[in-house]
């Protein structure tokens, strides 16, 4: 199955915000490389950077999700987000939402810029080091 075959397959309400955080991860990381793969028992769009997951795109049954590996591995930009998106429910690496209202598209693209700017697989190396 294709990315846009996955997203063809949600929730009609759900298509429009998904497809734009599909299109604003594909536009400004272009580290990434979008497959279909089964992730915590679902299968979902995991963007990989290398072989390393840095994203994962999915629609559940009572929310989208959207992982953020950047987001769990650095703090600040937790702290930066959270409050941008009081309709969200933040948990340590994703944002877990109902509705396009929940995730205004504007402060979602500038979230996958500041995480594009981050290297997961520098990171991994760089943890292995010490």
């Amino acid at each position: 199955m294709s990315p846009n075959e996955y997203l063809s397959q949600q929730l009609p309400e759900r298509q429009p915000i998904m497809i734009a955080l599909h299109d604003a991860i594909m536009a400004n990381d272009k580290t990434v490389t979008p497959i279909i793969e089964p992730m915590m028992g679902k299968e979902m769009i995991i963007y990989k950077e290398a072989t390393t997951m840095k994203y994962a795109l999915s629609g559940v049954k009572a929310h989208i999700s959207l992982h953020c590996l950047p987001m769990y591995m650095n703090p600040a930009i937790h702290q930066k987000y959270e409050p941008l998106l009081p309709l969200a429910k933040f948990q340590k690496g994703c944002v877990n939402f109902t509705s396009a209202e929940a995730m205004p598209m504007e402060i979602a693209t500038q979230l996958i810029v500041d995480c594009a700017a981050i290297s997961i697989v520098a990171m991994l190396e760089n943890r292995k080091k010490k």
